[in-house]
């Protein structure tokens, strides 16, 4: 049974927060380079700057206007877009540091943050890493030895074989001996890559394929471990800060749930499931690991929960976490100020009892992608508008209402080569509900132009009951949306003619502003909602009290005519008290509106009544059946392409696999047919919806 929300937002003396704000913060580096980029390089640059710690950003071709390498004291180019010519450059970032004079590094996450060897080449050149020691990144980086650690260390482990799987066969022979369903999992990996879920052989047999390659491509290492998969689990992490003096604590844990092909997309500090009693004894084993590799800095522990709150080691994140803002918000602790404290080899200021819950904090991650492809798949482009909700930036005391990490600006380029990650979304309030009514103006307010984004997800995933009773696992999204997502669904006819009737301000409001009124005027408007259908509405505008009545199928919608449609953001008071904040995308002389309306896009013909009676006779343009064509569905690299032309292929047959954001997709026929043609080569750089394989059906065939 889930416990009162109230109860856990439990407000405490934030200790923690005060003891540091008390504290003169000690001595740490004069100079840090960063060797990462976008939003957690400039939040590294953030924290240093307001030390008084000069720092560098060392960036690729690519990123040369980006919004952190002007935020940096110095800035250097270490090659082209390519992160491996680049940012994994490991040579190119110690010729800087030993340019600048740079003492220490913070790796941010991703790239080099958890690179053993990275680490011991700054030791051994004098440089300090801001981040754990070598022996630990190697041991918590690798899964295999991971769990033999956690083990002996006293941790809660997945049944599953500890050694590597040698090959296809030898993973259907574990995964027979532990049971269906399994998991395949990179060895070295992390974020989500390599890893795949079998229920059976077949699934077994093509998840190793793909994992091994994911894995290689991802790691330069393809060994793949197999553990048992928990049915119906949590996933909930433990963040922890230590120093080098033996010290550990854990500042309680975040709720990841939400996630899409084992990458998150909603987070939440604290958990709404979570007793003392299952928070006390996760955050003892979490520091009980931690000092068992001698760990420093801070790093988080990751944990599946089952719904009888026994808890299973998953894996350790010897680095910050995307998520870690959260964290930060309902703790008041600057982790990147405890980082840089630690890697000085100072002792931590505070104990575990310093650190209590104070509020609660919500974070969604903003990317460029499709969320109506399976749940999100990468979009590109270049933002030509981009407006972030009022907010406070990088601030991690309980005061912010609103918190945006992004690391980008109106003109910012999203780019193939790295994450589609446009920002970190946070918001803080006094509990649980508070901190998600905030998202969701948040989300609202949100203005981004140029590249297809999550938003709607975001907004759709926060409004659903069972998420709003904390009643998740992580299979959510796909038990939620068994047939994908298709953007906020209109509940009823009253919401309808309510969206309706906003389509007919925004064309009315047109048609006053193009003119002036100086009396009651009345309009007849035919709003034509795509997947909704016809409405007419009857609009009165009164010029003295500047209002509109809009009737639509007898419902009456009294709301203010102030609605400035040349603005990117409308708010919408209805008499009802209903306030709505929508987004106009277009507002063009033909008709056409498009507006986002609780996050999701919805586009409407709004022309006067008599208008529309003639576009009704405009002929329709044929549908062009695409069954026969095999197209990307993002931008991407070709790995590799399994027909050739004249072959006979069976509907859900892999003709090819296209890597993207460093994950490998599979591409399958949506038909029985046989190749007629096949538009691209292993290597080739393929945008969105570009031509894979072309088909002819059996029957044109036969003929």
């Amino acid at each position: 049974m889930l416990r009162s929300f109230k109860n856990l937002a439990r407000k405490s003396s934030n200790i923690a927060a005060q003891k540091l704000a008390a504290e003169t913060f000690p001595k740490t580096f004069d100079k840090v380079l960063i060797a990462n980029r976008g939003e957690i390089a400039c939040r590294v640059i953030t924290s240093c700057k307001s030390l008084g710690i000069k720092t560098v950003a060392v960036h690729s071709e690519a990123d040369t206007g980006s919004k952190f390498v002007k935020l940096a004291d110095e800035a250097y180019c270490i090659g082209p877009a390519a992160a491996t010519e680049s940012y994994l450059r490991q040579d190119k970032i110690l010729e800087v540091i030993k340019k600048t004079g740079a003492q220490a590094v913070h790796p941010g996450y991703g790239f080099l943050s958890e690179n053993a060897e990275f680490a011991d080449l700054l030791e051994k050149n004098g440089v300090t890493f801001i981040g754990p020691r070598s022996p630990a990144i190697h041991a918590m980086g690798d899964k295999i030895e991971s769990k033999i650690v956690a083990k002996k260390a006293g941790v809660n482990v997945i049944p599953g074989y500890d050694g590597v799987i040698r090959d296809v066969d030898h993973a259907k022979e574990i995964a027979k001996e532990i049971g269906y369903p399994i998991m395949l999992k990179a060895s070295a990996g992390g974020g989500g890559k390599g890893m795949r879920i079998a229920w059976n052989d077949r699934e077994c047999e093509e998840g190793f394929k793909l994992s091994k390659q994911e894995a290689a491509s991802s790691f330069g290492d393809d060994r793949i471990l197999v553990e048992k998969y928990i049915d119906k689990p949590r996933h909930i992490e433990i963040q922890l800060i230590a120093d080098e003096h033996g010290n550990a604590l854990y500042l309680n844990e975040r709720e990841c749930s939400i996630q899409r092909r084992n990458q998150k997309v909603v987070e939440e500090a604290p958990s709404v499931v979570l007793t003392e009693e299952t928070r006390k004894a996760m955050g003892e084993q979490a520091c009980q690991l931690a000092r068992a590799v001698g760990y420093r800095t801070a790093g988080t522990v990751e944990f599946l929960l089952d719904s009888q709150q026994n808890f299973y080691f998953l894996e350790m994140n010897t680095r910050l976490q995307v998520e870690h803002p959260v964290s930060e918000l309902i703790t008041g602790i600057d982790l990147v100020k405890e980082m840089l404290r630690t890697a000085a080899g100072h002792k931590l200021s505070i104990t575990q009892d310093d650190i209590g819950i104070h509020g609660w904090a919500v974070e969604c991650r903003i990317y460029a992608e499709d969320p109506y492809k399976s749940f999100g798949l990468p979009s590109i482009g270049r933002l030509h508008k981009y407006s972030e909700p009022e907010g406070t930036g990088f601030v991690v005391n309980e005061n912010v209402v609103t918190r945006c990490d992004s690391g980008i600006t109106q003109g910012s380029e999203i780019s193939m080569y790295y994450d589609a990650m446009i920002s970190k979304l946070v918001t803080y309030g006094k509990d649980r509900n508070d901190a998600l009514d905030k998202m969701k103006d948040a989300l609202d307010n949100y203005v981004i132009r140029g590249v297809t984004h999550n938003v709607s997800l975001c907004h759709d995933i926060l409004r659903c009951e069972k998420f709003i009773e904390g009643d998740m696992t992580t299979n959510y999204l796909y038990e939620k949306y068994p047939d994908g997502f298709k953007g906020h669904q209109l509940k009823d006819r009253e919401e309808e003619n309510k969206l309706a009737s906003m389509f007919a301000a925004l064309a009315v409001s047109r048609q006053l502003s193009q003119r002036n009124v100086l009396s009651n005027d009345s309009f007849s408007v035919n709003v034509d909602i795509a997947g909704v259908g016809e409405r007419e509405a009857q609009v009165n505008y009164n010029s003295t009290l500047n209002c509109f009545d809009i009737i639509v199928d007898e419902n009456t919608f009294n709301l203010s005519a102030d609605i400035p449609v040349d603005q990117d953001k409308q708010i919408l008071n209805f008499n009802n008290g209903d306030v709505h904040t929508i987004q106009t995308y277009k507002n063009s002389a033909s008709g056409d509106l498009t507006i986002q309306y609780m996050g999701t896009l919805f586009s409407a013909k709004a022309l006067p009544s008599h208008v529309a009676s003639f576009a009704k006779l405009m002929p329709e343009k044929p549908k062009i059946d695409e069954s026969l064509l095999v197209k990307t569905p993002m931008p991407g690299t070709v790995i590799s392409v399994a027909v050739a032309q004249g072959d006979k292929v069976v509907i859900g047959q892999e003709v090819a696999v296209l890597e993207a954001m460093k994950m490998q997709n599979s591409l399958t026929a949506q038909c029985d047919g046989v190749v007629k043609a096949i538009h691209c080569k292993q290597g080739d750089k393929m945008a969105d919806g570009d031509l894979i394989v072309e088909f002819q059906d059996l029957v044109a065939v036969a003929e």
